[in-house]
């Protein structure tokens, strides 16, 4: 068994752009709640007064699975626990489980916080006694600790002994630079689970690319306390990466990280993490990321539509996430005839219809349309071609005016006219450049019909020049990438119009969230 204990909420948010609202903090709680991970260390009391809301919050929350953790340091130098008033707003966000962090590195007692030795020694017993005198679960964050020990063995196993005679539960061994290799990392923490007999944890962090390497190392030394976040990110480099080491431990090594039920939900919840935090999660992040299971050679392709083994080494719906095969010129038809059957199961390999989107692919791919990283898009031409498409609006005009130069962010205003069944809307909006003002005049205009489309947002958008020959007359691909919080879908424009472009991505973005939105309602409906 190996205790999950999530520091998003906390190491998470010092990642650089990143800012959780009191809101995001009790969302994520609740979703790493859904996961089934044992603790969250929802934050420092003593810093700041969001945190302190956070704590008084989370009190009237209902959490089924998460012990939820409040951090802070031990008391400062000269005075005591009970006069020390960061370690007093620990008592006082109400929770039961305290992580506390002390000096482990002689170089940072001496130099950095400028104690002597004995007095750090005395400032974690003081600490962790004094909590667990008032009945708190006490983690002890031995900072710096691989690094301690290779400069100072001794010293650095003191610190864990003041911990644990003041009665800490758990002994967490922190690579707070991340520089520290897996070799290191198992023979260091051996000894140290071969000598306390308290729960001993890890803590990785990920400047030389080893975090999860690391942790999986622990682990496998002795350690049966993991801490990181969700999908990784955090201060400089960034953590163990959660949604990662979880199922590398409990699908590869046998290790009980969360419940056998929940597994499935991980992809959702590292995806609803990243975007709460807005923070676009890795296209290839391991067994969540959106290409874990993509698929484009043929030869692959092949292989795994004949037995998933030969190219994938877990069944993707073991982390609740899918296979998918690229559409690209090296696909083949078995790529296609896969996205045929998701919308006409019974179209075969052979079937003219089969034949017919092939080619109107390839009269698609010489116009300048790529597919291969836009599967919305090309599921829109299937149904188009299957004759199961109908538009859910039409255009009648649109207008884009800007100012340049422009002294506000808002420099572009669009104007649109359309109509849904011979109802007709007229709108506009401001936006940063013609394409952002165009997309929020559209959607404004569309949400008076279909209110769902309120939760849709553009991630991200990339253009191309495909023919730079032309210089400014070139033809352009456009990719949109949207979401709805929950899942997300790329769509393709191409045109020598760079709006026009854009319009025929942000068209088919719509049309496939309204798609997708009716198959659930029917599928719910079955």
């Amino acid at each position: 068994m190996v205790t999950i204990f999530d520091s998003t909420l906390r190491d998470g948010a010092q990642a650089e752009g990143v800012s959780f609202s009191v809101e995001d903090k009790i969302k994520i709680v609740r979703a790493i709640d859904e996961l089934g991970i044992g603790y969250v260390e929802a934050g420092n009391p003593g810093s700041n007064p969001k945190d302190l809301e956070f704590f008084e919050r989370i009190k009237s929350v209902e959490l089924k699975n998460t012990k939820v953790a409040a951090f802070g340091s031990t008391r400062r130098r000269g005075i005591s626990p009970s006069e020390d008033g960061n370690v007093q707003a620990l008592l006082g966000a109400g929770v039961d489980t305290v992580a506390i962090f002390g000096k482990s590195w002689d170089f940072h007692v001496t130099d950095i916080i400028n104690a002597t030795l004995q007095e750090n020694l005395e400032m974690i017993y003081d600490t962790v006694s004094y909590l667990k005198d008032k009945g708190k679960e006490v983690v002890f964050d031995a900072e710096h600790f691989f690094d301690g020990y290779k400069n100072n063995p001794e010293y650095a196993m003191k610190t864990l002994d003041s911990a644990v005679q003041a009665g800490a539960d758990c002994l967490c061994l922190c690579d707070t630079n991340g520089g520290t290799f897996p070799d290191e990392i198992f023979e260091i923490t051996k000894k140290v689970a071969d000598r306390f007999d308290v729960v001993v944890g890890i803590h990785a962090h990920n400047d030389c690319g080893m975090a999860v390497a690391n942790t999986v190392m622990a682990v496998k030394a002795g350690a049966t306390h993991v801490q990181g976040t969700m999908t990784g990110f955090g201060e400089r480099c960034g953590n163990t990466n959660l949604s990662t080491v979880i199922p590398d431990l409990q699908l590869k090594l046998d290790y009980k990280c969360i419940p056998d039920e929940n597994m499935g939900k991980l992809t959702h919840v590292a995806r609803e993490v990243s975007e709460i935090a807005n923070l676009k999660l890795d296209d290839r992040a391991p067994f969540v990321g959106k290409t874990a299971f993509a698929h484009k050679g043929g030869m692959h392709i092949d292989g795994v539509s004949k037995n998933s083994k030969s190219f994938e080494h877990i069944d993707p719906e073991l982390v609740g996430n899918e296979r998918k095969f690229l559409t690209s010129e090296v696909a083949g038809r078995t790529t296609i005839l896969s996205m045929i059957q998701k919308i006409a199961p019974n179209i075969e390999k052979n079937s003219p219809e089969t034949v017919k989107i092939i080619d109107r692919l390839k009269e698609l791919e010489y116009e300048g349309y790529q597919f291969e990283g836009a599967e919305g898009g090309f599921e829109l031409v299937i149904r188009k071609e299957l004759g199961k498409y109908k538009p859910f609006f039409e255009l009648e005009t649109f207008k884009i005016v800007g100012d340049y130069p422009s002294d506000v962010d808002e420099s572009a205003t669009a104007m649109i006219k359309i109509s849904v069944d011979g109802k007709k809307e007229i709108t506009a909006a401001e936006g940063e450049g013609p394409v952002n003002a165009l997309d929020k005049a559209l959607r404004k205009a569309l949400e008076v019909f279909y209110p769902a489309l309120s939760d849709v947002h553009l991630t991200d958008y990339k253009v191309r020049v495909l023919d730079s020959g032309s210089a400014t007359a070139s033809k352009v691909r456009v990719l949109i990438e949207s979401s709805d919080g929950v899942d997300s879908w790329t769509t393709v424009g191409v045109s020598k119009d760079i709006i026009e472009a854009s319009w025929g991505a942000l068209v088919d973005s719509i049309e496939y969230k309204l798609i997708k939105d009716i198959e659930k309602k029917f599928k719910e409906f079955l």
